[in-house]
């Protein structure tokens, strides 16, 4: 795939070649402080063995005769001298020239015994630099040795060009493979901008590439897909949400509309007239609680709500309710019985007013599915990470595979259809749980096939993990 000049510039922006130049700065940086230490000791080392041989040389000249040694330094080209030292010069004490290649006295130098580093001015050459050893032999007289810098010349061309060598195929090789690199991700990244761009037109089946989740291109391409399948799945919820709002307000508002327009086609009877207000107040309340039940459950999914949170007594809350039901389950034949213990401590984190509502949905729910001469009892104990609390009826209970879609909302099933409500209560009681930190379980009461019950349980975190 040929690259645009766009793509091309884009390439050397890529996160991949930027990270190639760092790993290409610091290799290199790491190669010239490597080359710079060997050219330390080599110097360090030449230096040194300089020293040597010209001290181990001076040696034993000193014990040659001040005839011999005027002869070997005379005749240092022809002897083994020459291999050692570059220069020899036999001065007497007014430093003027006997013998030797080295025929005035170096300027700087001077007689203590040690080596020194000196500049040679050649009349028709260029300056040069070569070390010296003056020491006083017999005879008054002065021998100066010298050797020449050309092996640690020679040691730092070789250091340069090794270090020229190795940097630039390495240099070059690492921006071939960072653009190698850098192309393949560019690639890879235009094909996700392929597929954000697919799901922005609408597509929400689109999905990125993620491969296996090999690298991290690929797990954040992984992520995002499972943020994808969320949304669409919550998409499909507010979907389905809609049709069900637009279904349970329909038929009440329809109700309403025929009414009116029977009314408005008979003969105005006062009697009639109010009856049809009345229905129509009834159903258009139907309407209106339907609406305040989404917007109290969207505001209590938003968290708006844990600003009031405090410490709450489910003891105490629980009997205000339990006193709250009895008259209308007596009315109904059915007995409310609390059995929470007295003296347990049963204390949650929590706001009051909602967990209110929680008890007040799960008892309103068991008595609308109880028969006359049914029970609904209250239980709660203590654990090691929490607090359960129950809410069981001997009702007609809930089928298994019922028991996850009761909790969405408008879901109503075929054994309530007859029951007034919105199907709207046991979502209200699952936001206000999820805002809570809860979990709630539906069970079945008894094994009976006929009114088995059902048991709602409740599982609060303790205080301190809420």
């Amino acid at each position: 795939m040929p690259l645009t000049d766009s793509s091309r510039f884009g390439l050397f922006r890529t996160a991949t070649f930027r990270l190639t130049l760092a790993v290409v700065g610091a290799m290199v940086g790491a190669m010239v402080l490597q080359f710079a230490l060997i050219y330390v000791q080599m110097t360090h080392f030449e230096a040194n063995r300089s020293n040597a041989l010209l001290h181990r040389e001076a040696d034993i000249l000193l014990q040659e005769s001040p005839a011999r040694l005027e002869y070997e330094v005379r005749e240092r080209a022809t002897n083994d001298l020459r291999v050692v030292l570059n220069g020899a010069g036999l001065f007497d004490s007014g430093f003027h020239f006997v013998a030797g290649d080295i025929k005035t006295w170096p300027d700087g130098l001077v007689i203590d015994g040690h080596v020194h580093q000196l500049l040679v001015r050649p009349a028709e050459d260029t300056p040069y630099e070569m070390r010296f050893l003056a020491v006083r032999v017999q005879g008054g007289r002065v021998l100066v040795l010298a050797r020449s810098l050309h092996m640690l010349t020679e040691l730092r061309y070789m250091t340069r060009r090794a270090v020229l060598m190795s940097i630039v195929p390495i240099v070059a090789f690492a921006l071939m493979a960072g653009i190698v690199l850098s192309h393949r991700a560019l690639a890879r990244v235009k094909t996700m901008h392929e597929a954000i761009d697919r799901i922005m037109e609408g597509d929400l089946h689109e999905r990125l590439p993620a491969g296996r989740e090999r690298d991290d291109l690929e797990r954040l391409a992984g992520s995002v897909n499972r943020m994808l399948d969320r949304l669409e799945h919550l998409l499909d919820e507010i979907r389905d949400v809609g049709n069900d709002i637009a279904h349970d307000l329909r038929t009440p508002l329809s109700r309403v509309r025929a009414r009116l327009e029977r009314a408005t086609s008979r003969p105005h009877d006062a009697d009639y007239l109010n009856a049809v207000i009345g229905q129509a107040t009834q159903d258009l309340d139907q309407c209106f609680s339907v609406i305040t039940a989404l917007l109290r459950i969207g505001e209590i999914e938003n968290g708006r709500r844990r600003a009031g949170f405090a410490l709450v007594d489910l003891g105490g809350l629980v009997a205000d309710i339990v006193d709250l039901y009895e008259p209308i389950a007596e009315t109904q034949g059915i007995a409310i019985e609390n059995q929470l213990p007295p003296d347990a401590v049963l204390t949650v984190f929590g706001d009051r007013d909602l967990l209110i509502e929680v008890f007040a949905n799960l008892i309103d729910n068991a008595l609308k599915f109880t028969q006359e001469g049914g029970r609904v009892l209250l239980q709660a104990w203590t654990k090691p990470d929490g607090i359960v609390l129950r809410v069981a009826d001997t009702g007609i209970g809930i089928a298994p595979h019922e028991r996850e879609a009761v909790l969405g909302r408008f879901y109503r099933s075929d054994k309530s259809r007859h029951v007034p409500g919105s199907g709207l209560g046991l979502s209200l009681v699952m936001a206000i749980l999820r805002l809570h930190g809860a979990n709630l379980s539906i069970a079945e009461q008894s094994a009976r096939e006929i009114n088995p019950g059902t048991v709602f349980q409740i599982d609060f975190p303790l205080p301190s993990a809420a």
